[in-house]
């Protein structure tokens, strides 16, 4: 009864203008082209809110990451479990953080952290790399991050199995 009632009042309503183009793109974000059909419509300049969970340029692959090692620029966060270190073995330098306990410990004060994951805390603004055997963990460890606050966030899609392959072949 009420959708009846909905459809007769919207006879009686104007319609919408439709634009000839549907959506146009603008710093590769969709702008709808409903924005200025209104005819009271000031224009301005489009202006994209950065937000600090925004990410960019994720992806580090073995000679970026080879290098943020050697310089100690960066902190690199295993999110494996612990049993798939012994079983298959890590990169050097990282700190073993399984994923479902990522968001959490980044939460923990830094002595905590220490003390539980036996490693050193990265702060907010860090550069921090994830990585995991294959890189599907490291990218939802890199998202839970960056929800967090964490700005400089990376993950090494290859995972562990590349590393060892391209460790192999030095």
């Amino acid at each position: 009864m009420a959708l009846r009632r909905c459809w007769r009042l919207a006879r009686f309503l104007p319609r919408l203008p439709v634009p000839l183009v549907s959506s146009s793109y603008i710093g590769g974000v969709p702008v709808s082209s409903f924005a200025n059909t209104y005819s009271g419509y000031k224009k301005s300049e489009f202006q994209r809110t950065r937000f600090s969970s925004e990410v960019r340029n994720t992806d580090v692959d073995y000679e970026q990451l080879k290098r943020l090692l050697a310089e100690g620029k960066t902190a690199v966060v295993d999110v494996r479990e612990p049993w798939e270190l012994r079983e298959y073995g890590f990169i050097p330098g990282s700190v073993n953080v399984p994923l479902g306990q990522v968001s959490s410990a980044l939460q923990l004060a830094p002595e905590e952290f220490r003390e539980k994951y036996d490693g050193e805390m990265p702060r907010q603004t860090d550069n921090v790399v994830f990585v995991c055997l294959a890189g599907v963990r490291s990218k939802t460890a890199l998202n839970t991050a960056a929800s967090l606050g964490y700005r400089d966030v990376q993950h090494y899609p290859g995972g562990l199995q590349d590393w060892v392959e391209r460790e192999r072949h030095k």
